[in-house]
């Protein structure tokens, strides 16, 4: 071969060679866009989403924030005398227990850094306390940003998303959010099953704390989950795990039905806790209140219906299901049912003539407990221990 035929065939594979490689422009385009496609996964990262304290679900707010905003979660400690009070003195004095305790949550969690506030609201005067707490807390000085569940609520799971959750994320993968979004739901669903059977059987177990172990590897096998695979797995574990225990539980223990507010009735830190009170007196307890029954599967006609004479409108935010799961555990032959509620809570006093009438036809007692900021814990042990003697020597008359 010659000199030219060989310089030739150096440029044909020269030519072949460059015409298989992207071009410096397409690779510094390649580049950006991975620059860009981490920028977006990471440029939200430094937002900090805190919730209120609300009873146990905040493995399902961790959830909620890392998989559906893929954000940071601001996790709060225990409330203390603090947190109320912080809540009490930027509050007026009308307003009910809750908001106290919710506006000092939000207090204590942006002056640890948090930069997003969830309040996903309720169904009575709560659900317009979001926008009443953004303003008192602006006035005071904080920036940061509301996520308001009550806001866009009224344009369906993708359109809520898109305007609700955006706030927070930009480059929020909708579909991918709101499938994460149905996972949340299933783990609250999840949690109110377990928490359930948690309260029905606590009170006899054999082995002081077996059940509160459970309960607490359950919280962190739910705080490690990513998708609807491992809620699914943690629980069918935690219910293994607590059927497996063994209980001294008698044929017929004593029954108390837990009913009242949404927030007071449910949440310890704001009722004192009367459910471990109770369960220490070996009572099997029982409460209609949660999260699965209130928003994710909540049908308010239907529920009046099954509350027959007793109900004719609807009363307000948690009202039917008061009046309701009040007379299924007077026709289940409960032996007495508690009633919690704040103070000022008018939906719930308004409940209170029905659950009297209740009480006179089913002949069951009801113990009426209503919580401000300054109700005490040896308060509410007396009560409840008077309570438990009361239902106790009726049980065993009827005997």
């Amino acid at each position: 071969m010659t000199d030219i035929e060989r310089e030739g065939v150096r440029s044909r594979i020269a030519v072949d060679g460059s015409s298989s490689r992207p071009s410096q422009l397409i690779a510094d385009k390649a580049h950006v866009k991975r620059q860009l496609k981490a920028l977006r996964k990471t440029r939200h990262k430094a937002t900090k989403v805190a919730f209120f304290r609300y009873g146990y679900y905040e493995p399902a707010f961790r959830f909620f924030t890392e998989r559906v905003l893929d954000a940071e979660f601001l996790p709060l400690p225990t409330a203390t005398r603090q947190t109320i009070e912080l809540g009490e003195r930027l509050s007026t004095d009308y307003v009910c227990t809750p908001f106290k305790h919710i506006l000092g949550d939000f207090i204590e969690a942006l002056d640890r850094g948090a930069n997003v506030l969830v309040q996903f609201a309720g169904p009575c005067r709560l659900g317009y306390y979001g926008e009443l707490q953004e303003s008192i807390l602006r006035d005071a000085g904080y920036d940061f940003v509301m996520l308001n569940f009550s806001e866009h609520n009224d344009q369906g799971a993708i359109g809520w998303a898109k305007d609700c959750l955006r706030k927070v994320n930009p480059d929020i993968n909708i579909p991918h959010a709101v499938v994460q979004l149905l996972a949340t739901a299933n783990m609250a669903v999840k949690l109110d099953a377990a928490r359930d059977y948690y309260l029905a059987n606590a009170g006899f177990e054999c082995e002081p704390g077996s059940f509160r172990h459970v309960w607490d590897s359950y919280a962190d096998d739910l705080n490690a989950a990513s998708c609807d695979a491992d809620i699914n797995e943690a629980y069918n574990r935690c219910m293994d795990a607590m059927r497996s225990l063994p209980i001294d539980k008698p044929k017929n223990p004593i029954r108390i039905g837990i009913v009242g507010e949404l927030f007071t009735a449910f949440d310890e830190r704001s009722n004192l806790g009367p459910d471990e009170k109770l369960l220490k007196m070996r009572v099997e307890i029982h409460r209609y209140l949660n999260l699965t029954h209130r928003f994710i599967h909540y049908n308010e006609p239907n529920l009046r219906v099954s509350a027959g004479e007793y109900l004719l409108y609807d009363m307000g935010p948690t009202s039917t299901m008061t009046v309701v799961a009040a007379r299924r555990y007077a026709e289940r032959g409960f032996d007495g049912i508690v009633h919690a509620k704040s103070a000022g809570c008018t939906p719930e006093i308004d409940c209170e003539p029905v659950l009297q009438r209740i009480s006179a036809d089913y002949r069951i007692p009801i113990l009426y407990l209503t919580y401000d900021a300054q109700t005490s814990d040896t308060g509410l042990d007396t009560r409840l221990e008077a309570f438990y003697d009361m239902l106790a020597m009726k049980k065993e008359s009827r005997s």
